[in-house]
């Protein structure tokens, strides 16, 4: 059965590209991966199609209405189960690579894209069931972090990349950032390919690349060592 993931934006113009391409587009097209993105405009009974309004207690900014927003989910909810409703906000849980791992295994969720000063509050308190940022920083709206998710989410999908080690080997897998990597030619301009990835043993390439994953993440990353 494929993974479906449903995502709710004001612009869903935003995600052709992104979706019919590379690694998504062939994991929809092996029947992997379900994609299916819902314009929240579409939902909204106002004439102009408005779907924001000014906060109550004034202040800068606009704000997602609850209404749109409810009626989407709640049809989309009628016609399934979901396994959780996630919403792309600044000051949610962290996304990592565990959690693409766990988020991977779902069967449908959806995946609520925010925008200008936030949603309504109420929207958090009655479908929501995670929050999910990819960093520390504020973003034009959720769509760019909605597209990040899904797409690693989906390459750890079994079947999606045709060498599943290579997935497994990712940067963060094992809590420690990837060894270089090289490829032919072993020389270019001087600069050569270390001589233990060309000695053809198995036993010290591998010692070679735990020893450069520890280095690399105790140089760039060693709050991923935190826990030593």
């Amino acid at each position: 059965m494929a993974m479906r993931i449903d995502i709710l934006t004001l612009f869903p113009e935003m995600f052709p590209g992104v979706f019919g391409s590379s690694i998504l587009k062939r994991a929809v097209d092996k029947g992997y991966l379900e994609l299916h993105v819902h314009d929240i405009r579409a939902y909204t009974y106002d004439k102009h199609h408005r779907t924001d309004d000014y906060p109550f207690g004034g202040g800068a900014g606009m704000v997602m209405m609850v209404e749109p927003i409810a009626r989407c989910i709640e049809q989309l909810q009628s016609e399934r189960d979901y396994d959780g409703v996630f919403l792309m906000a600044p000051d949610g849980e962290v996304f990592n690579q565990q959690k693409a791992n766990e988020m991977s295994m779902f069967h449908n969720i959806i995946l609520l894209c925010g925008h200008y000063k936030g949603v309504d509050e109420r929207v958090r308190e009655l479908y929501v069931t995670g929050d999910l940022s990819i960093g520390d920083y504020v973003l034009s709206g959720g769509e760019i972090a909605a597209m990040a998710i899904t797409d690693a989410i989906a390459r750890v999908i079994p079947g999606v990349i045709s060498d599943g080690a290579s997935a497994l080997s990712d940067s963060f897998q094992d809590g420690l950032l990837s060894a270089p990597v090289y490829t032919r030619p072993a020389d270019f301009r001087g600069h050569r390919v270390p001589d233990v990835l060309l000695s053809g043993n198995p036993k010290l390439i591998d010692e070679w690349r735990m020893d450069q994953q520890l280095t690399r993440t105790r140089e760039r990353r060693p709050d991923l060592l935190a826990h030593e």
